[in-house]
């Protein structure tokens, strides 16, 4: 069953513009981003989908493959569906173009993940809240799961509530890596807007809301769920991902 990494890319960015393309590390933000996801076991092919030729021509740069989409997608999953109605693989997965970070064994979890749950449409991955991090922050998705480790909500709220104490479960943090079912993008493509989805803006919203299932992954790993909290929103953070960077080459080369 081949599967297919799409990176959708776009230049624009309220708090970074050209943030795709920063390339203070000797590389641009999104060949970071290609090299790691080629590094995941069982991909068959990575591929960035953008509709700015810049991205295109650094992708092209350094011997990725790139893809040119309409302008008009409203969000990455709308322009991963037009990149995957071309495609043969079964398994589709998006990988945002700003985690320079990403741990290849996180994808390939959440690809088994989807694989063991033939009744979800959609995988994704969800991890316990690290100590500095506060889950009543709205800019932090939550998400609840049932116990067939399927998802019940999204909010950006906190869920869920702990009314009695402690006993409660402990709240979860949504992660955006996502894995589709190639014959679901086309459908999701035609899936209407949903009230609960306009409420949260959170897309993911859309296909619970119309009686799709999504599985989830929950990671538990230290190290990897470090590494689930360095995407690249601001300046300020690709900086100290390029801090990081330089230590971990210094640390190579002694």
């Amino acid at each position: 069953m081949s599967v297919t990494i799409v990176i959708p890319a776009r230049y624009d960015s309220v708090r970074f513009p050209g943030k795709i393309l920063a390339a203070t590390t000797g590389k641009p933000l999104i060949q970071h981003v290609y090299d790691r996801s080629k590094l995941a076991n069982g991909v068959n092919r990575v591929i960035v989908a953008t509709d700015d030729d810049r991205i295109a021509d650094a992708v092209r740069s350094f011997g990725g493959e790139a893809v040119i989409t309409r302008r008009d997608h409203l969000n990455g999953t709308s322009r991963i569906a037009e990149v995957a109605a071309g495609l043969d693989s079964p398994i589709i997965v998006n990988v945002q173009g700003d985690e320079p970070e990403i741990e290849p064994l996180l994808i390939e979890r959440a690809v088994e993940t989807l694989k063991s749950h033939p009744d979800c449409a959609v995988s994704t991955v969800a991890a316990p809240f690290d100590v500095s991090d506060d889950p009543s922050n709205p800019n932090i998705v939550k998400v609840v799961i049932d116990q067939a480790g399927r998802a019940m909500y999204f909010s950006r709220s906190l869920i869920p509530f702990d009314r009695d104490g402690p006993a409660a479960p402990k709240p979860l943090r949504h992660v955006g890596l996502y894995v589709y079912r190639r014959e679901f993008l086309a459908k999701y493509a035609t899936l209407t807007a949903t009230p609960l989805e306009q409420a949260e803006k959170l897309e993911q919203l859309r296909v619970l809301e119309h009686g799709h299932r999504i599985a989830v992954w929950v990671e538990t790993d230290a190290a990897i769920v470090r590494s689930i909290a360095a995407g690249i929103d601001t300046p300020e953070q690709y900086e100290a991902f390029v801090r990081r960077q330089s230590s971990a080459s210094h640390a190579i080369r002694r």
